[in-house]
């Protein structure tokens, strides 16, 4: 029992200071590589935090159960959404972007109606894992592409903002760009180094620790005599979306709301598109009406009313704040209790 109680303790103490660890090395990547911090939140903190996931479901599918990769994934972005992004808007609103409104809540609603149209007959063939693959493949590079030029636009603006200044001497300016760019070759590549691995220390920690208090809470509900169906419909589900949970939270309490909010975008589409897709082409899928039914009908309500929210706080100039977070969870805990009565006990 003192080692469930410690490995809790512990990990908690951890998870805090990896995901401050994780976040501080995305920042210093995206600043290093001159790329929007949603995109670094979508690409890096979104596939980091999807892994445990991933891992979950290959296993899965070589085992020989893969609607268990299915359920996982697909349960993974009701959570994402429903408690992971409530919780965050609860504790520190988040700043809507137009780029968000108008590319990627649409991609994220999209690739959602793709999957629930893919298991309209309650099948997922090895055709349909590489279609959704090669979808992940093709929106990671439209990200990365349309970032790349909006790094550049912003490069434009601020090299006009000084031509502009007449009073400033053109040589001086000369001077001084050589000196920056010398320091900045300088300590380039170092700090590139330092974030890189403050990326990967953190979120190897990170998911250390989550799987530590995982195992711990688990031990501990057991010996108090939960049964192993409570365990899994709370403890387990919630604890399998930490690393997302405190990535966003941390995020957001350092400022980095499109980082916050590119996490779960990102994660939800490696979700439904890498996890699930690579499922399929592993072994082909078939679908019980139940997840039809329930959690496919959950991820397309969670997901819709996520875009909703989002653009009534665009339109209203207003940050995507306690009530919209305040409303995931009630979503979350309705999704929990429906949940309960359809499990089979």
């Amino acid at each position: 029992m003192w080692l469930a109680v410690i490995a809790v303790l512990i990990g908690l103490a951890i998870l805090v200071w990896s995901a401050d660890v994780f976040i501080d090395g995305a920042t210093a990547l995206a600043k290093k590589l001159n790329v929007p911090s949603f995109l670094i939140g979508v690409i890096i903190l979104g596939l980091g935090t999807s892994a445990p996931e991933m891992v979950v479901s290959v296993l899965a599918a070589l085992e020989g159960s893969p609607e268990l990769a299915l359920g996982n994934a697909y349960g993974s972005n009701i959570i994402n959404i429903a408690l992971v992004l409530g919780a965050t808007a609860l504790i520190s609103p988040i700043i809507i972007h137009k780029g968000i409104i108008k590319r990627d809540l649409p991609i994220l609603l999209i690739i959602t109606a793709l999957a629930a149209w893919q298991l309209r007959d309650g099948q997922l063939s090895i055709v349909d894992g590489l279609v959704l693959l090669a979808l992940l493949v093709v929106i990671l590079g439209i990200q990365i592409v349309l970032s790349v030029r909006e790094g550049s636009s912003h490069k434009v603006d601020d090299i006009d903002d000084i031509d502009d200044i007449d009073d400033i001497d053109d040589n001086k300016i000369v001077e001084h760009r050589a000196v920056d760019d010398a320091l900045s070759a300088a300590d380039n590549e170092p700090s590139l180094l330092r974030g890189l691995w403050a990326l990967f220390l953190g979120l190897t920690m990170l998911v250390a620790s989550s799987r530590a208090i995982v195992w711990g809470a688990v031990e501990l509900a057991t010996l108090w005599g939960l049964s192993e169906l409570i365990i899994g419909l709370t403890i387990v589900a919630v604890g399998t979306s930490l690393p997302e949970l405190v990535a966003s939270l941390s995020a957001a309490r350092k400022g980095e709301h499109d980082m916050a909010l590119g996490n779960i975008i990102g994660s939800n589409i490696f979700n439904t598109l890498g996890v699930v897709g690579l499922a399929a082409v592993i072994a082909p899928i078939s679908a019980s009406p139940i997840i039809l039914s329930r959690d496919v009908l959950a991820m397309s309500a969670i997901t819709l009313l996520l875009v909703v929210l989002c653009g009534a706080a665009f339109i209203r100039h207003r940050p995507f704040g306690r009530g919209s977070g305040a409303a995931l969870m009630l979503f979350f805990v309705g999704y929990t209790l429906w949940l309960m009565q359809t499990v089979n006990m």
